[in-house]
């Protein structure tokens, strides 16, 4: 018989069967393969920028960081290529490189590594690093440096979805919004791609579908209370890339069946707070960090007791 101290114990996320955590990875950065290859079409080397930048930053962040803990470098398993990638989608094609590098490394160093490393982390990583850089960009606007000129910057001048409900111009229609449409990060080109990607790692086993039904069927149902117009709610924002890839993640996502449904309808809420209410920049991002620092709480509180666990345990 094993004895106690012998079982492993390891941090999450918890994977099964022959899925390792680098196969886990490379499953998700095939998910975001379609939104990368959209944005790409649209914005050309500003896109292709972005990306190469985030991901080699937060390669280098990594190594780094674990030389300076006396960690072994784990880049084979992807965790931190991932990182970069989602800090680059969430970013305007335009935006300051400077602002891109540091968020990256705050992402990767600070909620990553100094956390604990990959499973320790209490708050989406990639999601700390871009509101970190909301907070900090009035103090760091002196230094920041502008894009390069790599092309025609017609299709990056545009007005994002999201900013354009809130300024009650006229939209896109919807078919148009759903397939592609530019304006806003480089994850808000196509919902479509998007949710071919989600639906990818849904018929993987790495996502499960309470969260973002959660989420959407809030901002829909609080759209309708709140007299807007529930599609574009849906297809504008970082409300596809949130709901589908950022609130699943594995570390940072509620393990109860209640708890999920819960953190869904809970981030739907805030979202929509923050959109009717706020000003809708990154409301999507706030409202998922907001509940990831609750998600203790919410596994303790919906927990399934154990047989013959009394309830006062």
């Amino acid at each position: 018989m094993i004895k106690a101290e012998h079982l492993p114990v390891s941090a999450a996320p918890y994977l099964k069967d022959d899925v390792f955590i680098h196969t886990a990875m490379r499953d998700v950065m095939i998910a975001l393969l379609p939104i990368s290859l959209v944005s790409v079409y649209f914005y050309k080397g500003y896109a292709l920028m972005m990306i190469a930048l985030c991901m080699a930053t937060a390669a280098a962040t990594e190594v780094v960081f674990r030389t300076i803990r006396k960690k072994p470098v784990t880049l084979k398993d992807g965790s931190a290529l991932l990182t970069g990638l989602f800090v680059a989608l969430l970013y305007q094609p335009t935006a300051s490189p400077v602002s891109a590098v540091l968020a990256t490394v705050l992402a990767v160093g600070i909620a990553k590594e100094l956390a604990g490393g990959l499973g320790m982390n209490r708050l989406n990583p990639a999601l700390f690093g871009r509101v970190c850089m909301i907070f900090l960009a009035p103090l760091l606007a002196s230094v920041m440096v502008g894009v390069p000129n790599l092309g025609s910057i017609d299709v990056v001048s545009k007005a994002s979805p999201l900013a354009m409900l809130g300024g009650g111009m006229e939209m896109p229609g919807y078919l148009q919004m759903f397939l592609a449409y530019p304006g806003g990060a480089l994850s808000e080109s196509s919902p479509l791609a998007l949710l071919a990607g989600g639906v990818f790692l849904y018929m993987k086993g790495h996502i499960n579908w309470r969260v973002p039904a959660s989420i959407f069927v809030t901002v829909f149902v609080l759209s309708l209370v709140t007299g807007q117009d529930p599609i574009y709610h849906l297809l504008s924002g970082g409300l596809m890339l949130g709901a589908l890839f950022m609130a699943t993640d594995w570390v940072t996502a509620p393990i109860t069946t209640g708890g999920k449904l819960i953190f869904g309808i809970a981030i739907g809420f805030l979202v929509m707070l923050f959109r009717v209410f706020l000003p809708p920049t990154e409301g999507v991002a706030f409202s998922i960090l907001i509940m990831n620092a609750f998600v203790p709480v919410i596994d303790k509180s919906t927990r399934h007791l154990a047989f013959l666990e009394p309830k006062e345990a």
